[in-house]
C-alpha cells in the first residue's frame, strides 16, 4: 500500500531497514522492538483520543482503550515493583517536564549531572526548558569518571537544591540509590530517578532499582526495556482524584500519584498516544517473560566482554571499564577525534555516538569520545565470542580511518556478521 502512496516515505523506510539488518548498531540508547510492539505500534489504536484516565475520560468510546492502558500500568508497577505508574508521557524528557511540574515553583533550584560528564539535557541544562525555567546546578563526575557522593552532597548542602536528577545518558556505572536518596531527603528535596538507560536492567532485576529510595522514578520505555518510543512516570502511593486539584493543605510527599497524573493531563499533555501505549503494555509483557532477564544479563556479559576487548587494543575506557550495557571511550592516545571516529565506523557498517569525557578538552560537537553499548547487538542474538570480534572490526576501522581499502573490506565483515543474526530472530 505505502509503496503505491508514497514511494519516496516507502523508500526511505526501505533504506533504513537495510541499514539496521546490514550493521552493527551500538548507540546504547538504541534497540530493536518485536513484531508484536510494531503490530499494537502500526495499529488503528491511533485513531483514537482518550484524553483524561481510565474511567475518567474526556470522549466517548473509550472502553477498550481503558483496557490497554490499565494493563500496561499494572504491568508497571509489577515490573518495577511500585503502586502508581503513569504511561502516558510522550517520551522521556516530556516525562522529566512533568515531574518539574509536578513539584517544582517556577525558579526552584534542581541539581543534576552536567551534560558534558553524562547527564541529559532536562537535568537542569542550560539550553533546555529545566535550566531556562528553573535553577540549575549541575554536579560533576571525579577526573577518573566515577559519581563521588562525599563531593555530590557536600555541593547539595550547599546549594540546598528542591530536587535532586539521578541518571545518565554516558555513566557507565551502577549508583547508589540509596545513599543519593539520603542525601536529597537530609535537605528536605525530593530524589528523581531517571532511569532511561537501565529500566530494562532493572525490570529484570540485574542492577539495582531505586524503588523505594527515589520519591520518583522517570524512564524511557524504548533502550534496554525494547518498547517503543514512549516514557513513564512511577511513584509510590495512591492517587486521589487526579483531574481535581488538591486542597491546599494537602501533603505533597503523600500525593505525589494524583500531582504527576494531574501533571501529565490536563496540565502538560492532551490525548495519550494509545497506539504507543498499546506498544509499552505489549513491551512490558514481553520484559515479564523468563527469556527476558536471560536478554538482560547477556547484555552485562557483551558489555564487560567488549569492554575488555577494546581496553585490550589500548582503548582508553572511562572508568577503566563498564557495570552495565554502555561503555565510553576517551580516544585521546589513539590520535582521532570522536566525530571522526563516529564516522570511520559508520563508514564500516558500526554506529556509535560521538560523545564527550570528564573534563573533555574538545568541544562537544567533536568531543573526544564515543558512547557505545551491547543492547541492540544482544537483542540479535550475539554474545561473548561476536563481542571479540566486534573489538577487532572497531580497532581496525579507528586504525585504518583513512584507508578506503581496508575500510571496504571491513563493511564487508560487518554485513557477514549481521547476516547469522537477524534483527528480528528474538521474536
Amino acid at each position: 500500500m505505502l509503496e503505491q502512496t508514497d514511494p519516496e516515505i516507502y523508500n526511505a523506510i526501505k533504506n533504513e531497514q537495510a541499514r539496521q539488518i546490514n550493521g552493527l548498531e551500538m548507540i546504547p540508547s538504541e534497540n530493536y522492538v518485536s513484531d508484536a510492539v510494531l503490530s499494537a505500534m502500526g495499529s488503528i489504536l491511533t485513531n483514537k483520543y482518550s484524553e483524561g484516565y481510565p474511567g475518567k475520560r474526556y470522549y466517548g468510546g473509550n472502553h477498550n482503550i481503558d483496557v490497554i492502558e490499565t494493563l500496561a500500568v499494572e504491568r508497571a508497577k509489577k515490573l518495577f515493583d511500585v503502586s502508581h505508574a503513569n504511561v502516558q508521557p510522550l517520551s522521556g524528557s516530556p516525562a522529566n517536564q512533568a515531574v518539574y511540574f509536578a513539584l517544582l515553583n517556577l525558579g526552584d533550584k534542581v541539581m543534576g549531572l552536567h551534560l558534558f560528564f553524562g547527564g541529559h539535557l532536562t537535568h537542569g541544562w542550560k539550553v533546555n526548558f529545566s535550566g531556562k525555567f528553573y535553577t540549575p546546578v549541575n554536579y560533576q563526575t571525579s577526573p577518573n569518571g566515577f559519581l563521588d557522593y562525599d563531593a555530590l552532597e557536600k555541593q547539595a548542602r550547599q546549594e540546598n537544591p528542591k530536587l535532586i536528577f539521578c541518571g545518565a545518558t554516558a555513566y557507565p556505572r551502577l549508583y547508589d540509590y540509596k545513599r543519593l536518596g539520603e542525601i536529597a531527603h537530609s535537605i528536605d528535596a525530593y530524589f528523581v530517578a531517571d532511569i532511561a538507560h537501565e529500566a530494562g536492567l532493572i525490570a529484570a532485576k540485574v542492577v539495582p532499582s531505586p524503588a523505594r529510595h527515589a520519591d520518583v522514578i522517570t524512564t524511557t520505555t524504548h533502550k534496554t526495556l525494547r518498547g517503543p518510543r514512549g516514557g513513564m512516570i512511577m511513584c509510590d502511593g495512591n492517587p486521589s482524584e487526579p483531574l481535581k486539584p488538591l486542597p491546599e493543605d494537602a501533603n505533597p510527599r503523600e500525593n505525589l500519584p494524583t500531582l504527576i497524573d494531574r501533571a501529565i493531563f490536563p496540565g502538560l499533555q492532551g490525548g495519550p498516544h494509545n497506539h504507543t501505549t498499546a506498544g509499552i503494555a505489549v513491551a512490558l509483557h514481553e520484559a515479564m517473560q523468563p527469556g527476558f532477564k536471560m536478554y538482560a544479563q547477556q547484555i552485562l556479559r557483551n558489555a564487560k566482554v567488549l569492554a575488555e576487548c577494546l581496553m585490550g587494543y589500548g582503548f582508553n575506557l572511562v572508568t577503566n571499564g563498564t557495570d552495565n550495557h554502555l561503555m565510553l571511550v576517551d580516544l585521546q592516545n589513539k590520535n582521532i577525534t570522536g566525530k571522526e571516529a563516529e564516522k570511520a565506523l559508520e563508514d564500516v557498517g558500526i554506529t556509535v555516538n560521538k560523545n564527550t569525557i570528564p573534563y573533555d578538552p574538545r568541544k562537544p560537537y567533536n568531543p573526544s569520545g564515543i558512547r557505545l553499548g551491547t543492547p541492540a547487538l544482544t537483542t540479535r542474538g550475539m554474545k561473548e565470542s561476536e563481542m571479540r570480534l566486534i573489538a577487532e572490526l572497531i580497532s581496525k576501522a579507528i586504525e585504518h580511518s583513512n584507508d578506503s581499502n581496508v575500510k571496504e573490506k571491513l563493511n564487508k565483515d560487518v554485513i557477514d556478521l549481521c547476516k547469522g543474526f537477524p534483527i528480528f530472530k528474538y521474536n
